[in-house]
């Protein structure tokens, strides 16, 4: 299994509070889960009006296709022109999987 994980820093112009900063939080989340189906999260920033940490996952059986996915949500949020880009970073994680040998052939046969 592959767990890709992404952190993406913004900046939200004209934002005079903290309300006004989650309403585009919000917009941004909301768009990026409908969109790619990943979660996200504000995972830094939560006490300044103006800058935020967003953090998105996705999980699958190919590297290439998660990288993809998490880089094409960072660019959809650009796209949006609702904040600032000011940083981003992906990572993978490659788990693997260590169950009882045939269990999968088990399962299938009774």
């Amino acid at each position: 299994m592959i767990v890709g994980a992404a952190l993406v820093d913004l900046h939200v112009h004209g934002s005079q509070s903290l309300k006004e900063k989650r309403g585009v939080v919000r917009s941004i989340s909301q768009r990026v889960r409908n969109r790619f189906n990943l979660a996200v999260a504000e995972v830094g920033g939560q006490g300044t009006w103006q800058r935020v940490q967003l953090g998105l996952a996705a999980a699958g059986s190919d590297a290439l296709h998660v990288r993809q996915v998490l880089e094409r949500a960072l660019e959809y949020i650009e796209e949006l022109h609702l904040a600032e880009v000011t940083g981003s970073d992906v990572e993978l994680l490659t788990l693997p999987h260590e169950g009882p040998a045939g269990a999968l052939d088990d399962e299938v046969e009774s």
